[in-house]
Formats: C-alpha cells, structure tokens, sequence
C-alpha cells in the first residue's frame, strides 16, 4: 500500500509538471492542515475504512486519512477528492 509520503511527493511531481505556479501553496496547505491535527486530532470526520478519519484540506481537492494513536496522528494517505479510495 502507498504511503502518506509518497502520495504527497506523487501531488508535488504532478504539480510542478502541470500546475507549478500552485506547487508551494498546494503542499504548504497540506501541511498545514495536518499540523493543525496536533491541537484538534479529532477535527475530520469518521473516515471510510474503521480506525480513520479524514481531514479536507481546505479550498483544496485533497484528503488526508489518518489514524490516532494514543498521543500521536498517524497519516496513512493524501488523496485527490476524485481518487478511489
């Protein structure tokens, strides 16, 4: 199975071969809104696979799975919105 982080150098490729002028921006708000999960872990819904929950990064088409375990926030994958998950 694909990791969080190749799924994020896979949007970065893909960005900056097709969109590069939304490159920096796209990764930075993927960033930051898993940053944003240290102080509201519990902030996406319940996700579509037990265990998981999903963040929408905001004004974007991505979704961040993730697990929490115990104190920390496991990132499983970043999809695109239109990807079957």
């Amino acid at each position: 199975m694909p990791s969080a982080a190749a799924d994020l150098a896979a949007i970065s490729d893909y960005l900056a071969a097709s969109l590069p002028a939304y490159r920096d921006r796209t990764i930075r708000e993927i960033y930051n809104g898993v940053g944003d999960l240290k102080r509201f872990p519990y902030r996406g819904p319940r996700g579509r696979r037990p265990g998981t929950r999903e963040l929408l990064v905001q004004r974007m088409p991505y979704v961040v799975v993730y697990r929490i375990r115990d104190e920390c926030i496991e990132v499983v994958r970043i999809l695109h919105g239109a990807q079957d998950r």
